[in-house]
């Protein structure tokens, strides 16, 4: 190793400073120019120039826009007069007025709620459930079953011998009874030697009840009422007991059983064969 060189490059900064600076030249590059076609003013082809004359004088504005497509408007020119632009506030107030999307949801629940309600109302008025209590009409009906009321039926039909009714108690309208229909206005009812008879024949009831235990003597029903038993004739209280029952006190036609679920299903109404006679009243 040559240690004069070594003391004479650590002895002069220069010989550092020429090593670890060295300057460097630079130019910028050429500027590049960019040229541009000259921009041709659009003009409509000499047919369409026509066309959009004719179209108006007709009441009709054809004019050209920025992409090359013809803008027509079915408007009159005139109709236009005297339009402005919305402002700035103007167009703030529309935002403004545009529904929110809480209040769209307020909406959508009050039209849900309202329609539930309207539903149950309608379920309301045309039917409704009760709970027999007692055995007066066995063997066909039983204390605890639970039954839905049709409260239309008569509002849009009549009245049968053989329908099974709900109705308010006369004697007590807070009590609700079930019995079934025995005679229409203007029928004579009798029971003789346990047997029933209407309009002076002999029925024979199809359904199942208990036989009569009493003779009851001939009673002609009253126009606007109903002659009505159990079909346990020896434990129910019935017209035979509080006289005949006014149609205003009916509540409807027993229509469906649906408890318990071994005797649930339509209520079979079996209507009495008698013989017609002129009724005094509906």
């Amino acid at each position: 190793m040559n240690t004069s060189d070594n003391k004479s490059f650590t002895s002069d900064p220069d010989d550092i400073l020429d090593i670890v600076v060295k300057p460097r030249s630079f130019s910028l590059p050429p500027a590049q120019t960019v040229s541009r076609e000259p921009v041709v003013p659009f003009t409509l082809p000499p047919a369409l120039r026509a066309i959009s004359a004719a179209a108006q004088e007709g009441g009709w504005q054809v004019s050209p826009t920025a992409d090359g497509v013809i803008d027509a408007s079915a408007a009159a020119p005139d109709s236009w007069a005297g339009y402005e632009p919305p402002t700035v506030a103007e167009a703030g107030e529309r935002a403004e007025d545009e529904p929110h999307w809480f209040g769209l949801m307020v909406r959508e629940v009050v039209e849900t709620v309202g329609l539930a309600v309207i539903i149950f109302l309608i379920i309301r008025i045309g039917i409704q459930n009760y709970r027999i209590e007692g055995q007066s009409m066995e063997p066909n009906f039983h204390d605890g079953e639970y039954l839905i009321v049709n409260k239309l039926a008569y509002r849009l039909g009549e009245y049968e011998r053989g329908d099974v009714i709900v109705f308010k108690y006369p004697n007590d309208p807070s009590k609700d009874y079930i019995k079934r229909i025995i005679g229409l206005p203007g029928d004579t009812v009798e029971i003789r030697g346990g047997q029933l008879f209407v309009n002076n024949t002999q029925i024979e009831e199809p359904y199942l009840h208990m036989p009569n235990t009493r003779d009851e003597a001939p009673s002609v029903v009253e126009a606007g009422h109903l002659y009505v038993m159990g079909d346990n004739r020896p434990a129910s209280s019935d017209t035979r007991s509080w006289g005949q029952l006014g149609q205003n006190f009916v509540i409807g036609q027993a229509w469906l059983a649906i408890w318990p679920f071994d005797s649930a299903g339509l209520v079979k109404h079996q209507p009495i064969e008698v013989n017609a006679v002129m009724a005094h009243g509906p």
